[in-house]
This record gives C-alpha cells, structure tokens and sequence, in this order.
C-alpha cells in the first residue's frame, strides 16, 4: 500500500488552500452540490456561462480531504471555455483514469493529484467539481 505521506505533498495543500481563490458567491446563479458516497466529501459549485454555455466563471465550496480540494481547485484552473460535452468527457476520462483503463486524463494542472489513483478512498472526492459541473450544465438546455 502507498504511503498517505506521498498524497499531501506542498503542492496538492497549495492547490487546497488556492481554492480560496474561487469561492462560490451569489452572483453565480447556476449552481449545483456533488457527494461521495465513500467518503462523504462534498462540493457546492456555481458557474456563470457565456451565450454559447461555456463557462465564464466558477465558484466552489469543498467539504473535503486535501485531495478533493486540490482536484476542485485542478477543476477551477481549467474549466473557463468548457461547455457540456467538454465536462461529460472529461469525467469519462478521469473514472476510466481512476478504474486503471486509460492514461491519465488530459486536464490542465492534474499532475498533483496523481498519486491519489493508488488510494480508492480519494477517488470519489476527485470528480465531484467535475460531477457538479456535469450537474450544472445539464440543466440549462443549451446543447453541449
């Protein structure tokens, strides 16, 4: 078994407490919550979209370990330009990721949080920005 030490490296706590730097306000309307069933870790996000319903802006609230944290913060860095389809697939990629069936997912910034793959019980807390977002999107009825 991996050693936890090896998962709160510098720079995944950076990446946690940087989640600071996105918090979820009011003037993000469109808003959604995600749960982990293995570890009760939870996100709260909002997102404003642009006419084409990608996302401008993002807001989140992490109830979570540091690797959940980190991964909304990983989440936040990138998904500015994003739309429906972009997340679906993107989520796609990291369970496929996380189940040991494909490469590591092509997300800007996930290097960090690659050690967590080898800790089942961290997995749930990674896609819940990701799931929250799929969330979100899908009830604005614009196409991704």
């Amino acid at each position: 078994m991996a050693s936890v030490a090896a998962l709160y490296t510098p720079e995944v706590l950076a990446l946690a407490t940087g989640l600071a730097d996105v918090p979820l306000d009011a003037s993000l309307s469109l808003r959604a919550s995600a749960r982990s069933a293995t570890c009760g870790s939870s996100v709260e996000l909002g997102l404003a979209l642009d006419p084409r319903g990608r996302i401008e802006r993002v807001g989140i609230r992490a109830h979570s370990c540091a690797i959940g944290q980190a991964a909304a913060a990983i989440f936040a860095g990138a998904a500015v330009g994003k739309d429906l389809a972009g997340i679906a697939a993107a989520i796609e990629d990291i369970e496929a990721w996380l189940a040991d069936r494909a490469a590591m997912p092509d997300w800007p910034g996930f290097a960090p949080i690659v050690p967590a793959r080898n800790f089942p019980g961290r997995h749930g807390a990674i896609v819940l920005a990701w799931r929250a977002a799929l969330e979100a999107l899908s009830t604005t009825g614009i196409p991704g």
